[in-house]
């Protein structure tokens, strides 16, 4: 029997349990040590926040939706929804529990926070033709830890649910400018901030405003292009994209977020936005409040079901093949 849930109001419940993580962040943020945060592979960073924050939204979430399993980045829960950690969190700074990516039993090999190596595999696991897709969160706590550690804006929680391939919900928090961006399939995108939108979910709801893409052309497009961590596999691309834009467009920019620079492509400050070797978490809820909002996202080959890949171009649609057309060259 297929899954029917509310999604305006999952959407606005979810824009708390963000809103809920990103306080927590914050705090942390206050008191943060350089000396908590841990080395997942080079360059790409983790720390004691990441999995309190993700333990915090796996827990809330979990009440909200039984029956879902989890995506996360920092392997917290798994796809059938079990935890997979030892131990407890006190949201104080300290935490006891390790997690784990890789699903056995499901035939899903997690990513483990390596962005250099996600979105190789399918992530999402197959299911009888006979029976819905699974409903499945897929979470990153704290999306630019890089940024975090420096007190380098932006940084965000990232809340998306997907079901097959498709995304119902987005829901992306940037903790700095207390600025909380959602959709829900078929109900456009809105961004709530600080003075409109408190921490009850009734507050979250008021609409502030409604997010629609820019309308500019490639030569006055300001692009946002991150660097991934694999950089080697990248630089081909990074400079083939550099060579053909630099001097071309309005101008080029990176944030560090990969949630971020979807969010800011769907309220207009950025007009397009290109990155390879991600992760789900990465870009799955932003990618949805692109499309809510008008614009078009595709993977690097051009394909629209762009939920099992590890790359992303998005933009305001008009300068979509402009972008894809350096990509598949690269």
């Amino acid at each position: 029997m297929e899954q029917k849930i509310d999604l305006e109001r999952f959407t606005l419940t979810v824009c708390e349990i963000a809103r809920r993580a990103g306080a927590y962040i914050r705090e942390e943020r206050s008191k943060f040590s350089l000396e908590s945060v841990e080395r997942k592979h080079a360059h790409d960073y983790v720390s004691y926040v990441d999995k309190g924050s993700e333990r915090l939204i796996v827990s809330a979430l979990r009440e909200l939706l039984p029956e879902a399993g989890f995506i996360t980045e920092e392997g917290t829960a798994d796809i059938e929804g079990t935890t997979d950690f030892e131990g407890t969190t006190d949201f104080e700074g300290t935490t006891d529990f390790e997690g784990t990516t890789d699903f056995e039993g499901t035939g899903v090999r997690g990513c483990g926070g390596a962005r250099n190596d996600c979105g190789s595999s399918n992530l999402v696991p197959s299911y009888p033709r006979t029976t819905a897709p699974p409903l499945l969160w897929v979470v990153d706590p704290l999306d630019g830890t890089t940024n975090f550690i420096h007190q380098y804006a932006p940084y965000a929680v990232s809340i998306a649910l997907l079901q097959g391939r498709e995304v119902l919900i987005g829901v992306v928090y940037e903790i700095c400018a207390d600025e909380c961006f959602y959709a829900w399939k078929g109900g456009g995108a809105f961004v709530s901030r600080s003075e409109e939108c408190g921490v009850r979910s009734e507050a979250c709801g008021v609409r502030s405003e409604r997010l629609h893409v820019s309308s500019q052309k490639i030569q006055d497009a300001l692009l946002c292009l991150q660097l991934p961590y694999n950089s080697e596999a990248y630089k081909p691309t990074i400079k083939r994209l550099i060579d053909t834009f630099y001097g071309n467009v309005g101008s080029i920019r990176m944030c560090g977020s990969a949630a971020m620079a979807l969010c800011y492509v769907a309220a207009g400050r950025l007009d397009g936005y290109a990155e390879q070797y991600i992760g789900q978490w990465d870009y799955m809820a932003g990618s949805l409040i692109v499309m809510e909002a008008g614009g078009t996202v595709t993977d690097y080959s051009g394909s629209s079901d762009f939920t099992q890949g590890n790359s992303v171009v998005a933009t305001n649609g008009i300068i979509q093949q402009d972008l894809l057309t350096v990509v598949k060259s690269a």
